[in-house]
């Protein structure tokens, strides 16, 4: 039998808010595919960051085969049934609810228990969330970021130093909560005025950067040290945004104008892009990848400022992995590009998380028949290795390194 593995997960309610630490009924879920902004709460996309039901479905499908998957809702229960079930290692996707270490919660809990898990640890997770302290970390690495402020007060913002235009944006949030098309600031007026508008509502202060006029590209990051590898690059077609929007990825293109009846065709993967930038844009993804010291995966946003340099926005260690295709998720879709479904995903990611825990792989031992087609795998890589050492360029260099055989 496979090992057993503790599913740790965040549910989208459609009952009204609670007190921190209290339980959620994640019986329904908002609107189609939960999607929709709960207008009876003060902070309409509070729940954003959370998943679907159809999500953790799909996840602990594509964990089935590994062995044994245990659901572990990360509300008030969860320390009593992590420590009742004691899995051998947790596969984490709960972001948790209130305070910017938030995302930190869950790895927490089962450091304290002792319990291993996939995904980053507290810290870079707590970090990632806290945009100013990452950006801070990027620079003192040397990892090209755009400058910054933290806007703590309204006054903060009439006294806003950098040129315009500008970008604000909450400090702690996540899955473009926040960000919207109010949100890049031709002058000190609207930025004072969104600024307000998110000091209120949030409740937490704004990080207002340098508005970066280039192209924007996500990508998907896996692995550990030197073994950690870009998937293809996926690129932002903002002139399919409705007429007149400004040229973001903001909540309205992630979550109002794209959905899955109606799709929004903004994505491109792999990006079409010189081969020089797309080398800097991988670059830069896996120096902020390593100087966050993060584990397992993770998605690092990128945009290009007026020079066409890249520059690290923000990065995000617990990525979005809706399974739909039709939902336009980054993640998965860098991993379709590199060849890999949906299942082969998570199940990479698995794997990854247990060869650092344990130094074993999760996979079972191939059958002869598999062997063989290994072994015929194995020979057309060398055959590609010798033609690279003959200076022949590989296709695609977005493309995966090959699991060990």
């Amino acid at each position: 039998m496979g090992v057993r593995i503790g599913l740790a997960f965040n549910l989208k309610p459609l009952a009204p808010a609670t007190a921190a630490g209290a339980s959620i009924d994640p019986s329904v879920t908002a609107g189609p595919n939960g999607r929709a902004l709960r207008y009876d709460l003060e902070q309409p996309d509070l729940y954003a960051e959370w998943d679907e039901p159809a999500t953790i479905d799909a996840v602990e499908r594509a964990l089935r085969p590994l062995g044994e998957v245990i659901r572990l809702e990360a509300v008030s229960d969860f320390p009593r049934r992590l420590m009742e079930t004691r899995p051998d290692f947790v596969f984490n996707v709960a972001e948790g609810l209130f305070g910017v270490s938030r995302e930190a919660h869950v790895p927490s809990i089962c450091e304290f228990l002792g319990i291993p898990y996939s995904a980053s640890e507290p810290l870079t997770l707590a970090l990632a969330l806290h945009k100013g302290r990452a950006k801070e970390i990027l620079q003192s690495r040397g990892v090209p970021t755009a400058p910054f402020m933290m806007a703590r007060t309204v006054a903060d913002a009439r006294n806003c130093s950098l040129a315009f235009p500008v970008f604000a944006k909450p400090a702690f949030e996540g899955s473009g909560k926040g960000v919207s098309v109010k949100s890049v600031c031709q002058n000190r007026k609207q930025l004072v005025k969104q600024v307000n508008y998110l000091l209120s509502t949030y409740q937490e202060p704004v990080l207002v950067e340098s508005y970066l006029s280039g192209a924007e590209f996500t990508i998907a990051i896996l692995g550990n040290g030197e073994e950690a590898h870009c998937l293809p690059i996926v690129g932002m077609r903002f002139n399919e945004l409705p007429e007149g929007a400004p040229p973001i990825y903001g909540y309205e293109a992630k979550w109002i104008w794209d959905r899955p009846d109606d799709p929004l065709e903004i994505f491109e993967c792999p990006a079409r892009v010189p081969a020089r930038l797309a080398t800097q844009i991988r670059s830069v993804s896996l120096a902020a990848y390593h100087a966050l010291e993060c584990r397992d995966w993770c998605r690092v946003d990128v945009r290009c400022d007026a020079q066409g340099i890249p520059n690290v926005v923000e990065l995000n260690p617990l990525p979005g992995i809706l399974p739909d295709p039709r939902d336009n998720s980054c993640f998965p879709k860098a991993a379709r590009a590199a060849g890999m479904s949906y299942d082969d995903l998570i199940r990479r990611v698995a794997d990854i998380a247990w060869r650092r825990i344990s130094g074993r792989s999760l996979w079972r031992r191939p059958q002869r028949e598999d062997r063989d087609t290994l072994r015929r795998g194995a020979r057309d890589l060398g055959r590609q290795g010798r033609c690279l050492r003959h200076g022949q360029r590989s296709r695609n260099p977005d493309l995966p390194p090959s699991p060990e055989l």
